[in-house]
């Protein structure tokens, strides 16, 4: 039976590839700080789909805590088949507002430093197995400049290429996922304003899994889920730089707006 980890698995994306992977009979180990939370999926998925499920409580901002995790990564008696590098949170403070300087610090530790930490120990474990998948979660919004999130974002999806690459011929892949606008409370728990965008921008949480999950099993090194986000990546990569910074700067005005 294959096992897979999963970060940030209460909410949003992380919760997806949970109830996904479950329904197609892997076991699981779920990561997150609610441990109420977590044990409820845990028996929901227990009862519905007869599958393992170990929960494993931790806060990814904290350095034990994520060396724990990569412990269980690293686990050679119940292996990790596929991890899914996914914990974090939005992110639309100031860089000039001295307040926020603590929330960058923790975006910084849970969405890069814990990645980088937990993405190594799955890929040496994998790499001794001979086998493995692993998806980190970036964004589109790598591709733009909003603010620390894209600087995060565009970080994550650089490493993940990194990783990719270093990995590439021992029987590991590693792929980055580049989701849009997605429905889940990602937004709301944030603060940003999104009930002005189109409802075209958007994209199903349970489509982007299974387009990201069928992207891993083909190896591909990025998986951007449905055309339309495609298009929007490939102009965001290829475009004019004036265009981006201009779009950008209107992005992230709009967002202050009630």
């Amino acid at each position: 039976m294959a096992r897979a980890l999963i970060t940030g698995a209460t909410a949003g994306i992380g919760n997806a590839f949970a109830r996904e992977l479950a329904a197609r009979g892997y076991d699981l180990v779920l990561v997150a700080r609610d441990l109420e939370r977590l044990d409820a999926i845990a028996a929901e998925f227990q009862q519905v789909h007869g599958v393992e499920v170990e929960v494993l409580q931790a806060d990814l901002s904290v350095r034990d805590q994520v060396l724990a995790v990569a412990a269980r990564l690293e686990d050679t008696e119940h292996p990790v088949d596929l991890f899914i590098n996914n914990a974090g949170f939005g992110l639309h403070s100031s860089l000039l507002d001295p307040s926020q300087l603590e929330l960058h610090e923790r975006a910084l530790d849970v969405m890069c430093l814990a990645m980088l930490i937990l993405g190594g120990a799955a890929g040496r474990a994998m790499k001794a197995r001979g086998q493995g998948r692993i998806i980190n979660v970036a964004s589109t919004s790598g591709a733009i400049f909003t603010g620390n999130y894209s600087a995060i974002k565009a970080w994550a999806r650089t490493w993940s290429t990194g990783l990719a690459l270093e990995l590439s011929g021992t029987g590991v892949t590693v792929t980055a996922l580049l989701p849009g606008w997605v429905r889940t409370e990602f937004h709301q728990r944030a603060g940003i304003k999104a009930h002005n965008l189109p409802g075209i921008v958007w994209i199903d949480v349970d489509q982007l899994v299974r387009e990201c999950l069928a992207d891993a099993a083909k190896g591909r090194v990025e998986s951007v889920p449905t055309l339309k986000w495609k298009i929007a990546l490939f102009i965001a990569d290829h475009g004019p730089r004036g265009f981006i910074r201009w779009f950008s700067r209107k992005l992230s005005a709009s967002r202050k707006k009630g």
